[in-house]
């Protein structure tokens, strides 16, 4: 072949796992490094963008009449808050059980410890003041119509209704589906919306619990008068926190780490 025809086969190839994974960490290796206030920032922004999620669902819920439409077309408006999050480069908890814990199982050291930790925490503190201060703005301004506000209730009630179990399942699910989507994104090119839609559609059509999203909900029901504090801590976010680092860390850092753990090992010739 010609060198023209090579590099028009090498521009059409899929990239490599290792590739992907190169990728990814160099994302993490920067989140690792920026300011402790750009990331409270960022992740403020995402605990507020997230909660378009709930009302373009909640919209969506309170105009179709039909239940099996309904069923099928509402969780369609879940995927505005991931798309805004995602697309935005928001800091969202989620993300952060795949991008930083690549370097982290590369280099395995306790500073990179440290600093994943770190960012966990600063990333989920900033969602949580987010997703409760837009649950505050649905519970009591009034902006919305009462059909509307049924819907509200009706979508954010799954969050405290199951077991801790089910919950933590639920969990490992949203978990794995989010993280396998930030893994996909780097190979999608022109692509990326259409694969956050389809990932974050599967999540709000199975009901799966999701930390930050789920929070807005829940939050939103407490200060509505719906659901109580103790209900929000073990009903919800215990469960559902550790069902997402979970199914992030061990369903896809771990396992497509460990696909190309060897190639990344393997000496330069």
């Amino acid at each position: 072949m010609s060198a023209r025809q090579t590099k028009e086969i090498e521009s059409q190839s899929r990239p490599s796992a290792a590739l992907i994974h190169e990728t990814i960490r160099a994302e993490g290796e920067q989140e690792l490094r920026r300011h402790w206030w750009a990331i409270l920032m960022s992740g403020l922004a995402a605990g507020l963008s997230i909660g378009l999620s709930l009302i373009v669902q909640g919209e969506f819920h309170a105009a179709i009449v039909d239940e099996a439409t309904r069923r099928l077309v509402a969780p369609l408006g879940y995927t505005v808050g991931f798309l805004v999050v995602v697309l935005g480069r928001q800091q969202l908890f989620t993300e952060n059980t795949l991008t930083p814990i690549l370097p982290l199982l590369h280099h395995r050291d306790l500073g990179i410890l440290a600093k994943v930790l770190k960012l966990w925490a600063l990333v989920l503190a900033s969602n949580i003041v987010g997703t409760w201060a837009f649950g505050s703005a649905l519970a009591h301004t009034g902006i919305f119509d009462a059909r509307t506000m049924a819907a509200f209730l009706d979508l954010s009630r799954h969050t405290i209704e199951g077991s801790f179990s089910s919950t933590f399942v639920r969990a490992v699910f949203a978990g794995w589906l989010i993280a396998l989507m930030m893994w996909l994104l780097p190979a999608t090119k022109g692509s990326r919306v259409h694969i956050i839609v389809i990932m974050t559609y599967v999540i709000a059509l199975g009901e799966f619990s999701h930390i930050i999203a789920g929070s807005t909900e829940c939050a939103f029901l407490v200060q509505s008068g719906n659901a109580s504090l103790h209900q929000y801590a073990s009903s919800f976010f215990l469960p559902t926190l550790l069902g997402n680092i979970a199914g992030g860390t061990t369903l896809v850092a771990l396992l497509n780490y460990g696909q190309v753990a060897a190639e990344l090992d393997k000496p330069e010739e």
